[in-house]
């Protein structure tokens, strides 16, 4: 069967889409971040426990007097957790995606069920959009509206639309057909048959696909959490690639927490919006026998009482925002070189990545600017510099690493320079490996490896010399398979190898920590396949020095010695996860005068 290039044809018609509705991208993105941005500020403004309080009102309401303490504890934990502000973007993120899924996805599933073609055609385009990997939505989100909400934004309605539309359909082909034939009959038009007898009916049913639609939009917050979306997803990624046990857990638990708040929340919203609903709960409440305790704890508020409670709430919290006041932090009037400007800082979880950008970080905000730091993969990362979506990155590994980022982009990118070089790339085994020694030394013992090379990501540039080079040229081709996975994951794997003295391979790089924290040993490569060392690179957007001159000239003359290099990142690997600002801190300050000579201000 001749090669059906599927792929080529839609990457194809994404490029076309892009030069030819590019304004209606922009627009789209604008109005949708723009509610975003509103909904998340009004839920980021009070302080926690006062928004903790406000929902805590809405449990009350909706479920009674034990909901609502549930629901101010979990939330008051999550606020421990120091999670409160990405729980609240999420949350936001959440919302906005479930109001646009349910505005296309209820008329719809009205059309479909008044309409047995609609219906038919609607099947299969819902099959593909809930069957398809999530993470494949992500390539044209971020093509067509680059890094942030928006990509997470499109991949989540995408995903969440079909049980929207089947539910309200089927809610409504349920409807006993006697009471529309009867509705018809007495002269009522098919518009208010719609309005006054199948969708009152249908309710239920309707409400059960919001509650499904509004589940799997959660759900979907690590995936916008990997196109920089922020919120809790941001933070369940970046434990996942830092191998953050703790981090990972807590942050997990935060959309624990808000997963089973939404999900009892909008189960109960049935009972106080559908007629059936507030009979079955009138009748539930008349029937009710108990201890007194009990009827309190069940006791749910009027809504006019329930408003007046949230209303307060909202305007002790706008008092506290008001009087409040804001501190600023003082800048040295000679070093105020950023005046308060916002620099975007992009890395991907590499070490040298990591150090370098946290370093800055501090720099830049002693100088007076406003740096914010957002972790991405290269190719969003990439993506969003040539977009202008983000300002610098530290980390562009040239000329093999990076080089099919560096050929996409290059025309749209500015290259700072060098600060880092020669690296080297190699297979890396554990010294207690005595008789492998070169990569020659693999060929015939795949079974004691495993037959595999435990390796990074995929998009890596030294993954596709190992795949397609190096294994080739040393005839493993077939006695090995690289595995794809991710940088922490592959040090996980290196570290549990290690302390059990198994055999293991790695694909490693110099710099790189791992060699001052276990005892390895690096694979001579004889023929050379690796190729020479390469350099690290400062990489900006393209208008990055005319939109920060004074930053452009110090990234310019950027340099570390391998020594420098190596004491940074073994400070922020024994500072911890979540503190990597505060370690690179401790470092200028234990390094007088770096400061000065990275970031050198006129006196």
């Amino acid at each position: 069967m001749p090669r059906i290039h599927f792929g080529q044809w839609v990457e194809s018609a994404v490029h076309w889409l892009q030069t030819h509705l590019n304004w209606l991208f922009d627009a789209i993105s604008a109005v949708l971040t723009g509610a975003y941005d509103g909904l998340n500020a009004v839920l980021g403004a009070p302080h926690p426990l006062l928004m903790a309080g406000i929902l805590a009102v809405v449990a009350w309401w909706l479920r009674g007097l034990a909901a609502a303490v549930v629901t101010y504890a979990g939330l008051a934990l999550v606020d421990s957790f120091g999670l409160w502000d990405a729980a609240m973007a999420t949350l936001s993120l959440v919302l906005v995606a479930s109001v646009l899924t349910l505005a296309m996805a209820v008329p719809l599933g009205i059309w479909a069920a008044r309409n047995r073609t609609v219906s038919g055609a609607l099947r299969p385009v819902l099959d593909v959009m809930q069957t398809m990997p999530a993470f494949v939505y992500l390539i044209p989100g971020v093509m067509f509206f680059s890094i942030g909400p928006m990509p997470g934004l499109i991949a989540t309605v995408v995903f969440s639309m079909p049980p929207g539309v089947r539910m309200t359909e089927l809610g409504i082909r349920q409807v006993d057909g006697e009471l529309v034939e009867a509705a018809r009959a007495f002269g009522t038009t098919p518009r208010d048959t719609l309005v006054r007898v199948q969708l009152p009916l249908a309710l239920p049913t309707i409400m059960a696909g919001v509650n499904q639609v509004i589940m799997l939009a959660l759900s979907m917050v690590v995936i916008a959490g990997m196109a920089g979306a922020g919120g809790l997803g941001e933070a369940v990624y970046a434990a996942v690639t830092q191998v953050d046990i703790g981090g990972g857990v807590e942050s997990g638990l935060a959309v624990v927490i808000l997963a089973i708040y939404l999900d009892r929340m909008t189960g109960s919203l049935n009972e106080r919006v559908s007629p059936l609903g507030r009979r079955a709960l009138a009748k539930a409440a008349a029937t009710a026998r108990g201890a007194a305790y009990a009827t309190f704890l069940r006791y749910r508020p009027g809504t006019a009482v329930a408003t007046v409670g949230v209303v307060v709430l909202a305007l002790v919290a706008g008092g506290m925002n008001l009087t409040g006041g804001g501190g600023k932090d003082s800048v040295a009037a000679g070093k105020n070189v950023g005046q308060g400007k916002r620099i975007k800082l992009g890395y991907f979880p590499w070490d040298e990545a990591v150090a370098t950008t946290y370093l800055w970080q501090n720099i830049l905000e002693d100088r007076g600017y406003k740096p914010d730091v957002k972790q991405l993969d290269p190719g969003p990362l990439y993506t969003a510099l040539a977009q202008g979506q983000m300002d610098v990155q530290f980390d562009s590994w040239l000329p093999t690493t990076h080089k099919r980022y560096w050929e996409l982009y290059h025309d749209r990118l500015t290259d700072l320079g060098t600060w880092y070089g020669p690296t080297s790339l190699e297979l890396t085994v554990p010294a207690y490996m005595k008789d492998v020694n070169s990569i020659d030394d693999l060929k015939g013992k795949g079974g004691e490896f495993g037959g595999k090379v435990v390796g990074i990501e995929s998009s890596a540039g030294n993954m596709g010399i190992l795949n397609n080079k190096v294994l080739k040229e040393y005839g493993l081709d077939g006695e090995y398979k690289v595995v794809s996975s991710t940088t922490s994951t592959m040090l996980a794997e290196l570290d549990r190898a290690y302390n059990k003295k198994e055999p293991i391979v790695v694909p490693l790089w110099s710099p790189h920590w791992a060699y001052a924290k276990y005892d390895l040993k690096k694979l001579k490569d004889p023929k050379g396949v690796w190729g020479t060392g390469e350099q690290i690179h400062t990489i900006g957007k393209k208008d990055f020095v005319k939109d920060f001159p004074e930053a452009a000239g110090w990234m310019k003359d950027f340099k570390m010695s391998e020594q420098e290099l190596a004491s940074l990142e073994a400070e922020i690997q024994n500072g911890g996860k979540g503190k990597e600002k505060q370690s690179a801190r401790r470092w200028l300050d234990a390094h007088p005068g770096v400061e000065d000579k990275l970031a050198p201000v006129a006196s």
